[in-house]
């Protein structure tokens, strides 16, 4: 998923905070094979489900992505030619595993960035000017002044999102109209940020990041909706380094320009597959987005969860399960733009529909190089809710002890990750659907601690080519994806059977 604010979903929070407690998440494997877990039940759908037919998906997903570039990179990214085969491939899959496929049409806005280019008169000391376009920036040629806008430097010991720059009208009390904004990243979302500064008479925004480990680089986010003025994205050095030459006095000045192709309402697809068994007044449901951001195949992220999804269903099918609930998968479209395929789904749900969902599973990144095992924190009990999310509906805390019993009764450690509402699920939650799932890293580092549990190379990212060109077939780790498509099969299965659980069975 793309960030849209100052947090990041699940684990691309602050997971190194947690420290060695963290760790310790799953009990002793004794403990919690007896705590419900039927893992003979779910042996031979975990057997069929190997890790071999996981990949065969993600290399059509790859050959997809290879065969539509966009400005010559290899993209599934929502509204592309890319995408719509993606989607092609998926009802295929699912129609010939003998699935009823439904196809749901609703539009996103389009965004592509073309060329970008930043001078600062004089040139900071230190300051390279790297910039990235913040998705669904505006276009245009600006030069003005920069202009500090209520920042956070140094960062010194400060924990994660202690900067609310731009988050108030009021930190714009004294911006100059027709100057630049230069905001940091932190606390209210980057839309709301820019959007303040619009109304303040900023003629562009340099956008940088908030200076914690994780949270140097430029931020690769977007706007959600497009906005009407440019909009950098700089990393925290170059930010740092503006912010000390305004400081000290200087008349610093820049000069961007930045290329945009935008479509407000592109159409695109979820795709939607039911079982034809099982009681439909009580549904299990999984979910996974399908788009890859533009920049990308997005083969982790989330070429992983699509895949796995496709190859569970696949294979309940092909050994005949008989569910005793009904089964249903979702592939998101739009999720990189804001969650806005599965907000869409939940919107449209009649009052009914909505009430048979005994729950909500999600997969989001599931085969991380740098992998960790992260099961969402479904009781609030590790990570506080964020400012404006709703609490974890009841039922959430039993599927995320199911992942985590499974896990143990594996012999493997997991983690919690923050349940705040920023994939898939967060649509689900906000109506009261229980929801859960799995997720095994994105840009956030990976710490010594964790680096003893799941090995892998501490101080590196979980994933180094989150969001980038280079999120393609080499940016696996096989064993994770082994792992989690293994813990999906027996999520599925084991609630297919019986949602008890998580809240009681109900009848047509």
């Amino acid at each position: 998923m793309r960030r849209n604010d100052d947090v990041r979903p699940g684990a691309r929070s602050a997971v190194a905070a947690l420290g060695a407690v963290a760790l310790l998440a799953a009990a002793a494997p004794a403990a919690h094979a007896a705590d419900g877990q039927d893992l003979a039940g779910t042996r031979a759908l975990r057997r069929a489900v190997d890790v071999n037919g996981v990949l065969a998906h993600e290399r059509q997903f790859q050959k997809i992505a290879n065969d539509n570039r966009l400005f010559g990179v290899a993209t599934r990214a929502a509204g592309t030619p890319g995408y719509e085969q993606s989607v092609r491939y998926v009802i295929t899959t699912m129609r010939q595993a003998g699935y009823r496929v439904t196809v749901q049409r609703f539009t996103v806005p389009f965004f592509v960035a073309g060329k970008r280019s930043l001078a600062v008169t004089p040139k900071p000391r230190g300051f390279v000017g790297t910039a990235t376009v913040l998705q669904f920036s505006g276009g245009g040629t600006v030069t003005g002044r920069v202009q500090a806008v209520d920042v956070v430097v140094p960062i010194g010991a400060r924990p994660v999102n202690t900067s609310t720059s731009g988050c108030e009208a009021s930190d714009f009390a004294r911006f100059v109209r027709g100057n630049i904004a230069l905001v940091q990243r932190g606390r209210c979302t980057f839309a709301q940020k820019v959007d303040n500064a619009v109304a303040a008479g900023a003629r562009a925004v340099l956008l940088f990041n908030e200076g914690q480990p994780g949270r140097t680089a430029p931020i690769d986010g977007t706007l959600s909706r497009p906005k009407s003025i440019p909009v950098l994205e700089l990393s925290y050095a170059d930010g740092a380094a503006l912010v000390a030459q305004v400081r000290a006095g200087g008349a610093t000045s820049a000069r961007l320009s930045v290329a945009v192709q935008v479509d407000p309402a592109r159409p695109t697809f979820n795709v939607v597959a039911e079982s034809r068994g099982g009681n439909p007044a009580n549904v299990v449901m999984a979910g996974a987005h399908l788009d890859s951001v533009p920049p990308g195949p997005g083969i982790n992220d989330n070429g992983s969860g699509s895949a796995t999804l496709l190859e569970v269903a696949r294979q309940m099918a092909r050994i005949g399960v008989k569910p005793t609930n009904r089964v249903r998968f979702a592939w998101w479209g739009g999720e990189e733009l804001g969650l806005l395929g599965s907000t869409y789904y939940v919107k449209t749900l009649s009052p009914a529909a909505r009430s048979a969902i005994a729950l909500y599973l999600n997969f989001d990144m599931v085969g991380s190089p740098n992998f960790v095992r992260f099961v969402y924190d479904g009781d609030n009990s590790t990570f506080r809710r964020t400012k404006g999310t709703a609490p974890a509906p009841a039922g959430s805390g039993a599927i995320e002890k199911m992942f985590t019993g499974y896990f143990a009764a594996k012999g493997l450690r997991t983690e919690p990750t923050a349940f705040d509402g920023r994939s898939d699920y967060g649509p689900f939650t906000a109506v009261g659907i229980p929801a859960g799932g799995l997720f095994t890293g994105a840009e956030n580092v990976k710490t010594p601690a964790q680096s003893s549990v799941y090995g892998g190379t501490a101080g590196k990212p979980t994933d180094a080519c989150y969001h980038q060109a280079c999120d393609d077939l080499s940016n696996l780790n096989r064993t994770a994806l082994d792992q989690m498509s293994d813990a999906v099969a027996h999520a599925m299965l084991t609630y297919a059977r019986d949602t008890s659980s998580v809240r009681p069975s109900r009848r047509t």
